[in-house]
């Protein structure tokens, strides 16, 4: 019960949420939670005050699949401005250098080509990666400086989208744990006028998409009645479109349910996967070895008990199953 005393109800299901400029994640997630009523609820990844865009916010039984989203890649697009640099590498911090910005198109995208593939990046001062337990941005505020870890990161896709005075507008596709904060100021230092971040937007979290026709604001919630705001979740396994999928019969989803291991034989699938008993019905992640041999992984709280047909009350050592990759 909250502490006005308000009974929260169990709510399950994805909601894809344009988190606004000026609130932390947890801040959105907070609202969007009281606005559901919900008893849980949680997010799959930080989106920074500064930037706006797609924050996938999990309730119920959702929360059990959110970290699988942290290692997702990411999608951007961001505004970057050239010859100026800040104390955080974004429109935040204050302006610790200024130079005439480069603004020739075609150093522009030599210079971008430096920065696709693998490459390494070293995390920011102004960061939450915590060091003795305490954020980084805490020392950075007392102007200590930690001594930090460079990180591989990839960059799948990086396109000048629009180059208007000192302004870059880039499409940027990424691995997790990327700062586009010392993107912005890596392909400064590379032109030598250097740069900052002076907007973001996450439009992209792995399968998941802003432009879905399902993504909502706060202001669209706050407006919408309970019965419309229901109709924006997404089900559970939204989460998991990127994984393959097993389907298997009562006998083996009770099993599974219980804790216990199976046999799939008649299965190529290998790692995690999806799995669903009798009528679709999502029962949660398997993780599955060499010849089939399949273990509960993190499965779902089901709602009603699955029935067994009395013709399938007796199973054999045998485990059919069907799959599918998509």
């Amino acid at each position: 019960m909250s502490k006005a005393g308000r009974l929260r109800r169990q709510v399950d299901g994805v909601l894809l949420l344009n988190k606004p400029l000026g609130i932390s994640s947890q801040q959105a997630v907070s609202r969007v939670r009281h606005l559901f009523n919900a008893a849980k609820a949680g997010h799959t990844g930080t989106l920074d005050p500064a930037a706006d865009g797609l924050l996938p916010v999990c309730f119920g039984e959702a929360t059990k699949f959110s970290n699988l989203h942290l290692d997702a890649d990411k999608t951007y697009v961001a505004t970057v401005r050239l010859g100026v640099v800040t104390a955080t590498g974004d429109a935040e911090g204050e302006i610790v250098d200024s130079k005439p910005p480069v603004t020739d198109r075609g150093i522009i995208l030599q210079a971008l080509e430096k920065f696709r593939g693998e490459i390494v990046q070293m995390p920011p001062m102004y960061s939450a990666l915590k060091h003795h337990g305490v954020p980084l941005y805490e020392y950075a505020r007392k102007g200590v400086e930690i001594e930090r870890q460079a990180r591989n990161i990839r960059i799948y896709e990086l396109q000048l989208i629009e180059l208007k005075d000192n302004l870059l507008r880039l499409h940027i596709r990424c691995s997790k744990g990327t700062y586009i904060r010392v993107l912005a100021a890596d392909i400064g230092a590379v032109l030598g006028c250097g740069a900052s971040l002076a907007a973001l937007t996450r439009t992209q979290s792995g399968m998941l998409d802003l432009s879905h026709a399902s993504s909502s604001t706060l202001a669209d919630l706050q407006c919408m009645s309970e019965a419309e705001r229901l109709l924006r979740l997404q089900p559970i396994d939204t989460l998991l479109s990127g994984l393959p999928a097993l389907h298997v019969g009562a006998v083996e989803a009770q099993r599974l349910l219980l804790g216990q291991k199976l046999g799939l034989k008649h299965t190529n699938i290998t790692g995690l996967a999806r799995i669903y008993g009798p009528n679709k019905q999502l029962l949660g992640l398997v993780e599955v070895g060499e010849g089939g041999r399949t273990v509960p992984y993190r499965m779902l709280a089901q709602k009603s008990d699955i029935s067994v047909p009395v013709s399938a009350a007796v199973s054999d050592s045998r485990s059919d199953v069907m799959q599918c990759n998509t």
